[in-house]
């Protein structure tokens, strides 16, 4: 019988080549650099081909070690499947950061105290997922970023946008006309760069310069400027209603429908787990409720 490699081998060998970096894979699989290393030269040692082209800064697999990675990724992938049927773990949530400090914390315990036997842990990313290999089960997304594949995709409502700003700032810069915004202090973010831009053209007062952008790293960071008479930010309303309504920000001419809406992502090994049907449908039911929200803020005030 033929010397078979090591189940630690083919886990190291599949990590790098699907991250592409054995420091990646390393990290993942809570080993060392030098482990991952070894553990790829002894499957080609072992299979006499090469599998891994080194030659660029970038780990690439070749050919074979392509179809060797896919074959393990489909593997993996069934027997995680397995295990999480005989023995499921805790869900686990991911969200962007400025939605889980800004929504979901704020609601969370009205999740917990009606469901106090699920075990529910909180994962902060924005991007794509690896549902398996990342352990996520469910995703809050924007509709902007692209699916796994088979994903389980449950809407979540349409995104509103538009200026908010706190009511110092508004009272201190005159603001009464959407053209007034052109000699104030705008706010972005880099995860939504074109933010105002894309406000620019679906608000209903017709085109106006706009200044020079103060841009944050986040939503978050851009929300809190705004809360402390930094400038004006273009956020979604379901971001900033919570503070228009307690009365730190105002939104001095409401929102206008954008160009997004806000899905969830549900793992397709886990979406029939009760657990799992129990979290989305609270989801769901908590982002419809807190949509409503204040009429006020139902869409953009006319200013002549």
């Amino acid at each position: 019988m033929s010397k078979r490699p090591s189940l630690n081998a083919l886990r190291a060998f599949e990590a790098t080549v699907r991250l592409r970096s054995m420091s990646a894979a390393a990290e993942e699989l809570l080993v060392t650099h030098g482990a991952v290393s070894r553990h790829a030269k002894s499957l080609e040692t072992m299979f006499g081909v090469p599998l891994l082209d080194r030659s660029s800064r970038t780990i690439r697999a070749t050919p074979d070690g392509e179809h060797l990675a896919q074959d393990l990724s489909r593997a993996f992938t069934i027997i995680t499947t397995s295990l999480e049927r005989l023995q499921p773990g805790p869900l686990t949530l991911s969200c962007s950061s400025t939605i889980m400090m800004n929504w979901l914390i704020p609601r969370i315990a009205a999740f917990h105290s009606a469901h106090p036997d699920v075990e529910l842990r909180l994962n902060i990313n924005y991007g794509r997922v690896d549902f398996v290999h990342d352990e996520i089960s469910v995703a809050i997304r924007n509709s902007m970023i692209p699916p796994p594949k088979d994903v389980v995709i449950s809407p979540l409502l349409d995104e509103w946008v538009g200026p908010v700003c706190s009511p110092e700032y508004l009272a201190a810069s005159g603001i009464e006309r959407p053209r007034d915004l052109g000699r104030c202090i705008l706010l972005s973010s880099k995860t939504r760069a074109d933010g105002w831009d894309t406000w620019m053209t679906i608000q209903p007062h017709g085109p106006f310069k706009l200044p020079h952008l103060t841009q944050y790293e986040h939503f978050y960071l851009q929300i809190q400027a705004a809360i402390c008479d930094l400038g004006v930010a273009m956020a979604p309303k379901f971001l900033v209603q919570d503070y228009v309504q307690s009365g730190k920000l105002v939104a001095p001419f409401g929102f206008v429908a954008g160009a997004h809406k806000l899905v969830l992502w549900v793992s397709p090994h886990l979406r029939t787990r009760p657990d799992t049907r129990a979290l989305v449908d609270w989801l769901t039911a908590e982002f419809r409720r807190s949509a409503k929200g204040d009429p006020a803020l139902a869409g953009p005030r006319s200013r002549r």
